[in-house]
């Protein structure tokens, strides 16, 4: 042995072991992202449930990119780590009867209705958040943004849906309705949003998102309502079933029962399969010299009740 070489006695390496185990499962165990169960689909059919939200790393929520197309899909983690949740996942869905419901529409295997549990609204957001960066999948970062954007959009939705002045939100989803006993993520498919009011001052046709021209926060009230839908999103594994037409009807009704004469929608002009459903539905492209403000990618369709 050379000198001066210091060989570690046997128990002091396992003393120093156990503590870096122990530090290092204190620092897991704290940690928001730690997997302490998950929820995982079969085509749809078989669920386990979920001790807690904060569960997710790695695939995401049902939405437009692969997420729970996969079997080995989990939860996303709610909000940003920071922030208070009282979100459960594993609580289950509320029946047709809980629901209590003003709008809502079966078809086949679904009900379209109001978002009623904040479970629900973040579903909603998580499905939004998953659309906006459909095609950031391999950036390294994407799962860390869409749950920042769907925090936000968590917080923005609930309090859109909460404003009495002025205008009338309403959060559509889109759940499975059967006899299986489900929880709230493994139910929801697809969401919406409309929004029924006057035209503000200045303002003739609801303008593209993110474009929006500075007016007057005063409505016309002796303009006619209109009706304005947003955010349109179906779960990629649960498309073709007429979800997203379904939820459609169902917005357009709502918003003639708040007395829209005219419902609104952006579209993107290459989104083809979304030109087919709001043309099959009855929407038609409003009139470019009508005044409507258009950027090279998105177009504005009405429906006129």
């Amino acid at each position: 042995m050379a000198t001066g070489a210091v060989t570690p006695s046997p128990l002091a390496g396992a003393r120093g072991g156990v503590r870096l185990r122990g530090a290092l499962h204190r620092r897991l165990a704290a940690s928001p992202m730690k997997d302490e169960s998950a929820i995982s689909t079969n085509g749809g059919n078989e669920e386990m449930a979920t001790d807690s939200l904060n569960v997710a790393r790695g695939l995401s929520h049902p939405g437009l990119s692969s997420s729970l197309f996969n079997k080995a899909s989990v939860v996303p983690t709610p909000l940003l780590s920071t922030e208070p949740s009282d979100l459960r996942f594993n609580r289950l869905r509320p029946s047709i009867d809980e629901s209590d419901c003003k709008y809502k529409r079966l078809f086949g295997c679904y009900i379209a209705r109001e978002a009623v549990i904040d479970e629900e609204y973040w579903i909603a957001a998580w499905l939004r958040a998953e659309d906006h960066y459909k095609d950031q999948s391999g950036n390294r970062y994407v799962e860390r943004f869409k749950r920042k954007f769907a925090s936000q959009e968590f917080h923005a939705l609930k309090k859109r849906c909460s404003k009495q002045h002025g205008e009338n939100y309403i959060c559509f989803v889109a759940v499975k309705n059967d006899d299986l006993r489900r929880t709230v993520l493994n139910s929801v498919v697809g969401t919406l949003d409309v929004c029924v009011r006057h035209p503000l001052h200045g303002e003739k046709f609801p303008e593209e998102p993110g474009r929006s021209t500075i007016h007057c926060r005063i409505y016309q009230p002796d303009q006619p309502k209109f009706g304005y839908l947003t955010n349109v999103c179906v779960a990629k594994y649960a498309r073709r079933q007429g979800i997203a037409s379904n939820m459609l009807l169902l917005a357009i009704d709502a918003a003639r029962l708040n007395g829209a004469e005219n419902i609104y929608i952006h579209v993107h002009k290459d989104n083809l399969p979304a030109w087919r459903l709001y043309d099959k539905i009855g929407f038609k492209m409003v009139d470019h010299q009508d005044g409507a403000r258009h950027s090279s990618d998105l177009c504005l369709l009405s429906f006129s009740s």
